[in-house]
C-alpha cells in the first residue's frame, strides 16, 4: 500500500480515480447517490483544491486507488453553512481543518486504510480543530465516535439529508527551526 501526500497541483492528477471511487462508495446505503451527484462531485473538485490549506491523501494498492480523504481550512470565524445550532465560541474563532471526503473502497474496509488515510491527513496541521459532517445512518459514524470525533451540532444537506457536525481536536503544529 502506498499513501501520497497531495497538495493542489498534485491533486489533479487523481481526480478521475477519486470520482470513479467516490461513485462506487456513495452508490451504497445510506447515501445511494447516482450519476447527477456524481457529476457535481467531479464538477465541484476543481474549485475545493483551490480552497486555502488544501490537502489529500491517496491510497494506492498496485496502482489502484482503494481510498481517500481531502479538505481543506475552514477559516477562523466560519462555520457550517446549514448548522442548526452555534459551536462553541473557541471553536469558531479557530481556524478548522474541513475533512471533505474521507472514502474506503468496499471491499478494502477493515484493513485499517481509512484510519492511516486520516492519520496523514490531519499530522502536523497547524489548525486547532478538524471537523466533518456524517450522516448518522452511515457505518462510517461508528468509527468517527471511536476515533474520538465528538458531535457539536447537526445540519442538512440541500436534499434534506440530516447530517452529524463533528470535531476532533488536534494537537499543536510542532514547532519548525530552521
Amino acid at each position: 500500500m502506498t499513501y501520497t501526500l497531495h497538495g493542489p497541483e498534485s491533486a489533479i492528477a487523481i481526480f478521475p480515480a477519486l470520482v470513479r471511487l467516490y461513485a462506487v462508495v456513495y452508490s451504497e446505503p445510506p447515501y445511494t447517490e447516482g450519476p447527477e451527484q456524481v457529476a457535481g462531485f467531479a464538477g465541484g473538485l476543481p474549485d475545493e483544491s483551490r480552497r486555502p490549506g488544501f490537502t489529500l491523501v491517496a491510497a494506492e494498492d498496485t496502482g489502484d486507488l482503494v481510498g481517500a480523504a481531502y479538505g481543506w481550512t475552514m477559516a477562523a470565524g466560519r462555520w457550517w453553512t446549514r448548522a442548526d445550532i452555534e459551536p462553541p465560541a473557541d471553536l469558531r474563532a479557530a481556524e478548522k481543518f474541513a475533512v471533505m471526503e474521507w472514502v474506503v473502497r468496499p471491499d478494502r474496509r477493515g484493513e485499517g486504510i481509512g484510519a492511516e488515510l486520516i492519520r496523514r491527513l490531519l499530522d502536523g496541521r497547524p489548525e486547532r480543530w478538524a471537523t466533518l459532517a456524517s450522516n448518522p445512518a452511515a457505518p462510517a459514524r461508528a468509527v468517527y465516535r471511536r476515533a474520538g470525533w465528538q458531535q457539536v451540532g447537526g445540519s442538512a444537506m440541500p436534499d434534506g439529508t440530516p447530517m452529524h457536525l463533528l470535531v476532533l481536536p488536534l494537537p499543536a503544529a510542532p514547532i519548525r527551526h530552521r
